[in-house]
């Protein structure tokens, strides 16, 4: 029994850790994966096909025939040769790939463990959540996909969010389930919940916004800092524009809203800094979360500046997901947090 206890933890933090990880790395692809424009590519969902790459010319020629009935081609790429749309089709495979690995990852050890030790005191179903999430994670995908195939020149930057969004939200509750299963210290002292709570919603309005403006493209205008090319304002829109139905429509307020609730969590972080030097806290926490910050700040500025270059935008990206584990570590230790 006591063996089984322990081995039946050590392969849920196994497993907890492999998947994570390959999140990771499946949200860095599929970051490349809209920077390069490579997420029309196939224009199929492929539920069960696809597994494998076009491996003749006539597959190819199907796939990039196929291509070429969308707007994105019509409008944008119609002087594409096929040998350029080899370069984006590979782009969105292997994000597809990935997803079918992580699909089968957060399943398959998932019915081992049910076998194996469902009669063990410390076996839950819970787990199983991760994988309808993946499930549902996969048609958002295709939702968002299809978003771009009828209409649009790209995919709709609602639905963009929705999939970044929900994919950081499978690593938030894989990460809390880490930290259950290493028995993480909780705080001697309670930060108030309101403020760890308000840093939250403004942690995830700036993803939102995030996506939004890559969805927009609209890292590739206002490349200065901190001003918006001489302005505190965007001057391409005017006061109206703000309380307007088509506000999330605009990249350059979005790209202000972007920059103001950056300004909002750094004032907010620090004064959640000062709780932590009040309360004599484990200083460690708050040092590495002010680190992915700090970091964070420096590549969104990088990237701005740069005009949203590739390998800035990919890492400011996935520098979300250090904020977002570092902070949900100190949200995880305050006494009496529960998800």
């Amino acid at each position: 029994m006591f063996v089984n206890s322990d081995n039946y933890i050590k392969y849920l933090k196994i497993w907890l850790i492999t998947l994570f990880l390959l999140i990771v790395i499946m949200v860095g692809v599929g970051g490349l994966t809209r920077l390069t424009d490579s997420g029309l590519s196939i224009t199929a969902w492929e539920l069960f096909t696809g597994i494998l790459p076009p491996l003749n010319i006539n597959e190819w020629n199907f796939y990039f025939s196929e291509y070429k009935k969308i707007p994105e081609f019509k409008n944008i790429n119609y002087l594409m040769t096929l040998d350029e749309f080899k370069v984006i089709f590979y782009w969105e495979y292997a994000h597809r790939l990935l997803a079918r690995i992580v699909g089968l990852f957060s399943l398959m050890p998932l019915i081992f463990f049910t076998l194996k030790f469902r009669h063990n005191y410390f076996y839950s179903n819970k787990y199983y959540l991760i994988f309808l999430l993946v499930c549902l994670q996969g048609f958002i995908g295709w939702y968002m996909v299809s978003s771009g195939l009828i209409e649009n020149n790209d995919v709709s930057h609602f639905r963009l969010s929705a999939h970044l969004g929900l994919a950081l939200f499978i690593l938030s509750l894989i990460f809390w389930f880490i930290l259950d299963l290493y028995n993480t210290k909780k705080f001697k002292t309670k930060i108030p919940s309101s403020l760890l709570f308000f840093i939250l919603f403004f942690i995830v309005l700036q993803i939102i916004f995030g996506a939004f403006l890559s969805g927009l493209d609209g890292g590739l205008i206002y490349n200065s800092w901190p001003d918006m090319n001489g302005s505190f304002f965007p001057d391409d829109v005017h006061v109206n524009d703000y309380f307007n139905s088509q506000l999330f429509y605009s990249p350059s307020i979005i790209q202000f809203l972007h920059r103001i609730t950056a300004y909002v969590l750094f004032f907010s972080i620090m004064l959640l800094n000062y709780l932590f030097f009040k309360y004599k806290l484990n200083f460690l926490n708050i040092l590495i979360f002010d680190l992915a910050i700090l970091l964070q700040i420096f590549l969104g500025i990088i990237t701005l500046v740069s005009g949203a270059e590739i390998k800035y935008a990919s890492m400011h990206q996935l520098g979300s997901i250090f904020v977002l584990s570092s902070y949900l570590l100190i949200l995880y230790k305050n006494p009496n947090q529960q998800l």
